[in-house]
Order: structure tokens, then C-alpha cells, then sequence
């Protein structure tokens, strides 16, 4: 029976989370947990408004709505249509064809650059997506969301 002699090897990997990064140099981790308010950015807080907003819309309208898709983007395309007003967009209907559902489309920055805080955003965004939506089904937008325009 032959015996090697133990000879010392590289270190063994240390269990559990690594507290640096692999240069050593910082956190591995978000500095601010989900808990607080302020892990949330205002991308993450606009998403939730709009779909907030699409979804209390989709419910009074359901059979209307069933495939409509509400998209966020950050700004409108620099090039558009030639029969769009040369103005920023704050939003944009695109109707359904064979391919595609009906698709309301609110441009974030535009939006978020008028608003002095998120009541008047929450406001704004109600009245653009009625809006939307109202040319879309052909009805003024203060059937489609009364309370956003009472105020």
C-alpha cells in the first residue's frame, strides 16, 4: 500500500455569500433594501401607475379593452408621422390590425417633465390614457375616466 504525503493545496472555496467583489474592492449587494422607499425608482413607480391606471380602465370597459396593450417608453421618436402634430407626445394610440392588438403607448419623460409630484402625475396619466383610449373606442375621454378630469 503506498502512501502520498498530504500536501497543502489551494484554500477551499468559502461558503456562503461573498461579502466583496471578486476584485475586492466593494459590495455584492444593493446599497438600499426592497423594504425602503427608496429601492423603488421612478421608472419601477411610473410602470406601476400606468398599469394601475390601465387596469381600473380595462375593468369599466372589459370586453372593449380584453386585448388592448398599454406600453410605457421613454420618449416619443424624433420622426413623426406626417400627419402628427410636430409637438412632444405624451402618448400615442396605435388601432389593432391582423398582426397586432389595439396598442396605447405613454412616453415617461415627456409626462414625468409636467408633473411637479405624483398626484399630478397620476392625474395626467389618467387623462392622457383616456384620451387614448376614448379615440380608440370613439368616445370622449371624460366617458371613459370621469373622475380624471373633475378636479
Amino acid at each position: 500500500m503506498d502512501v502520498e504525503p498530504l500536501l497543502p493545496g489551494p484554500p477551499a472555496p468559502r461558503q456562503g455569500p461573498r461579502r466583496r467583489d471578486r476584485r475586492d474592492r466593494g459590495r455584492r449587494w444593493d446599497l438600499i433594501p426592497p423594504h425602503l422607499p427608496g429601492y423603488r425608482t421612478r421608472r419601477d413607480r411610473f410602470d406601476d401607475l400606468v398599469t394601475d391606471a390601465g387596469a381600473m380602465l380595462a375593468e369599466r370597459f372589459p370586453r372593449r379593452l380584453a386585448h388592448m396593450q398599454v406600453l410605457v417608453e421613454e420618449v416619443p421618436p424624433a420622426d413623426p408621422a406626417p400627419w402628427e402634430e410636430a409637438t412632444v407626445m405624451l402618448g400615442r394610440m396605435i388601432p389593432p390590425s391582423r398582426s397586432h392588438p389595439a396598442r396605447v403607448i405613454l412616453y415617461r419623460r415627456p409626462l414625468q417633465t409636467r408633473c411637479a409630484d405624483e398626484t399630478e402625475l397620476e392625474m395626467l396619466v389618467r387623462q392622457v390614457l383616456s384620451e387614448q383610449i376614448g379615440s380608440l373606442l370613439n368616445i370622449p375621454p371624460e366617458d371613459v375616466d370621469p373622475e380624471a378630469w373633475t378636479g
